[in-house]
């Protein structure tokens, strides 16, 4: 494994984003102090973990900041604002830009974006605007459905419904959150989802993840909560999907203008693939970090210095490949790529131990 070269004076001034005024705060403090403890592990000397408020603009300002790692989540954070924000103060960030940005967080827009290529397979839904009758709207959607605010993530608001007597209660959860509602068929299969970057003006999908959730569907608490889901990686398809998958989700990432760094999401049941989209998050649940914490600070440096999120883990090879390390949930755990092991952890008296294959 090549060393990283940091692009990035280790004393510039770097602030790593978190917090701020959605509902996904707390998860994004956790993101953000995962961030801010690998670049200090890292020698970014002058790294600081900020708060976003209000005041964010002259905070940045008076603090003089160089750089800006974007480790927000939902409203203001991934949806076009932050970055709004930071290109006016001419601050460079990770991750998207405005437009990609603003796009993949409504998740009607980014569903419209995608729908212009013909290739990329979508669920069947429909859109819910204030005041509209939500009976009327879903009544030709098969249920069971699941009812989603239109610009929210960690699963806020959204409800599974299984009749039409559970409707009204479910899209008035949703509207908690956003006026506007989509309302999308329920695929009741299993989620994989995969990373999409950016190097050298090549456009790439990593390894695909696929989720296994002890719940009935991937919620707050599967997301969230240790134990209830389970990683596996990569994925447990064959050849021809995997491939599929990831050309599928390049498409998408060029499709809805996103640049540097995309996730693209799958649902499939029954051999039948079917398709969502997220722009790249900032996501560094506690649930990974057991086993990739020391995985995670190279990631964390390479990111900063190409300017985009890491929503995956990616390692580079002297060939110019990259594979994403693999992480299986349990009592023991491996890193791995297709072909290639680079490394391994074992829990060896409550801690990891990594070491070469």
């Amino acid at each position: 494994m090549e060393n990283i070269k940091a692009k990035i004076d280790k004393a510039a001034k770097i602030a790593v984003l978190c917090g701020g005024m959605s509902s996904e705060k707390d998860v994004s403090m956790r993101s953000g102090k995962n961030c801010y403890d690998a670049l200090k592990r890292l020698g970014y000397e002058n790294a600081e973990l900020i708060v976003v408020d209000e005041n964010i603009a002259q905070t940045l300002q008076e603090k003089s900041i160089e750089y800006a790692y974007i480790a927000l989540h939902g409203k203001y954070g991934e949806d076009g604002c932050i970055q709004g924000l930071l290109e006016i103060l001419k601050i460079p960030y990770t991750g998207c830009g405005v437009m990609s940005s603003a796009i993949c967080m409504n998740k009607e827009y980014t569903k419209r974006v995608l729908a212009t290529c013909p290739e990329i397979p979508l669920i069947k839904s429909v859109f819910v605007k204030k005041g509209e009758s939500v009976k009327e709207k879903t009544k030709l959607l098969n249920y069971p459905i699941i009812t989603k605010p239109v610009s929210e993530g960690s699963s806020f608001g959204m409800t599974k419904v299984n009749s039409e007597a559970e409707l009204e209660k479910a899209y008035n959860e949703a509207v908690k959150y956003n006026d506007d509602v989509l309302i999308e068929e329920f695929i009741d299969g299993y989620f994989v989802t995969v990373g999409v970057l950016e190097n050298d003006n090549k456009v790439f999908a990593t390894e695909i993840l696929e989720i296994r959730t002890k719940t009935e569907w991937y919620d707050f608490d599967a997301k969230y909560t240790k134990g209830l889901s389970e990683f596996i990686l990569p994925a447990n398809l064959d050849e021809n999907t995997t491939s599929y998958i990831k050309d599928l989700a390049v498409k998408s990432h060029i499709t809805a203008g996103c640049s540097g760094v995309s996730r693209v999401d799958f649902m499939i049941k029954d051999d039948r693939l079917i398709q969502l989209i997220k722009s790249g998050e900032p996501l560094c649940e506690d649930d990974f970090w057991e086993v990739r914490s020391w995985y995670f600070d190279r990631v964390v440096d390479d990111v900063l210095d190409h300017g985009q999120v890491a929503e995956t883990f990616i390692v580079e090879l002297p060939n110019n490949e990259y594979y994403m390390a693999s992480c299986i949930t349990g009592d023991n755990a491996e890193w791995e790529v297709e072909d290639t092991c680079f490394y391994k952890a074992k829990k060896v008296g409550g801690e990891w131990e990594y070491y070469d294959c």
